[in-house]
């Protein structure tokens, strides 16, 4: 048995590490499909496999991490032969997610982004702070290679860097919420769901694709889904947007037809910045704030009970000395 379990071990680890490697090289390349010039240097808006690293190492923890470096191994080699250079971005895409998951776990994060905390901390130690990493070593690479010129160095470097912290703050909760998927799945308020659905894939392709610039429309749309569905509402809802936005910033249409390519950057990042910090932020206070209810609503309940007792206790000592009294008085008699 304990040689058996042995063994087990290694294969589990193996299999783990494939899988990690595997999720890393298909979210890359659906980043990949989505370019923009920076500088003379292509960045991509969202790199999703930052999220799909620091989700892998929250739920199998950093023994996965073997995985994550022969993914971004793959992903580097579909796009530029081996070289030492190659090796050193390999090292900053690995390191970065790690260090992230390392401050999440200091900071004692939990999965479930039940707690606001848990959305800051996910926003500010494993999006912002963790990203710094990846985006410095990305980009002083090409800058001390002659790739990018020296004063072109903190464009490159921002737009790698939100890049790589919005990877984080839009898959990396997607991610955690599918892990938490079990069946059979509840279908309460399925009508609300489906009609959710319904005018988010009318309403956010509009928003983005229209020249009239109406973004806006999709703050509306979070919120309903953050109060209603909270987390996995929010998020998913967010995800799509991202993505429509995304689509249209790179195709240069609807409110980004006429901007140059810096000014596209900026607009595409500070929308799908704002917007992930909304879904997130805001289903984590109403997810707490249910909890907190919940909580209260238990307390109350056990409170209840615990009078009940005490009343029916004293009833009952109250009634004792009338029934032995009984038998005394006719006995006087």
């Amino acid at each position: 048995m304990v040689a058996s379990q042995d063994l087990r071990k290694p294969a589990v680890l193996a299999l783990q590490t494939a899988a990690v490697a595997a999720c890393y090289y298909g979210s890359g390349q659906l980043g990949l499909l989505r370019e923009l010039v920076v500088e003379g240097a292509v960045v991509t808006p969202i790199w999703p496999p930052t999220g799909v690293s620091v989700a892998c190492l929250l739920l199998l923890g950093p023994r996965c991490w073997p995985g994550i470096a022969l993914g971004a191994l793959f992903v580097i080699m579909s796009l530029t032969s081996l070289s030492p250079s190659v090796l050193v971005v390999l090292a900053g895409n690995t390191a970065a997610p790690v260090v992230g998951y390392l401050l999440l776990r200091r900071a004692g994060f939990r999965t479930d982004l039940a707690r606001l905390r848990d959305g800051l901390a996910l926003v500010f130690l494993g999006a912002f702070t963790a990203m710094l990493i990846s985006a410095t070593v990305g980009a002083g690479l090409l800058l001390v290679t002659d790739r990018i010129a020296e004063e072109g160095f903190w464009a490159v470097w921002l737009a790698w860097w939100v890049g790589d912290a919005m990877g984080v703050l839009i898959v990396t909760p997607v991610v955690l919420l599918l892990a938490r998927i079990r069946r059979p799945l509840r279908l309460t308020r399925w009508k609300e769901a489906t009609g959710l659905a319904v005018i988010v894939c009318c309403v956010v392709p509009l928003a983005t694709h229209s020249r009239l610039s109406l973004l806006y429309l999709v703050y509306p749309l979070l919120i309903w889904a953050a109060l209603r569905f909270q987390l996995a509402g929010s998020m998913v809802c967010a995800l799509f947007a991202s993505v429509m936005t995304t689509v249209a910033a790179t195709d240069r249409v609807g409110p980004f037809e006429r901007l140059t390519r810096v000014e596209v950057m900026l607009k595409l990042q500070a929308f799908n910045g704002a917007m992930a910090l909304t879904a997130l932020i805001l289903s984590a206070v109403i997810t707490e704030q249910i909890h907190t209810r919940r909580s209260v609503e238990q307390a109350c309940q056990e409170l209840v009970e615990v009078l009940e007792h005490l009343t029916a206790g004293d009833a009952m000592e109250g009634r004792a000395p009338v029934e032995e009294s009984g038998p005394g008085r006719r006995q006087d008699e």
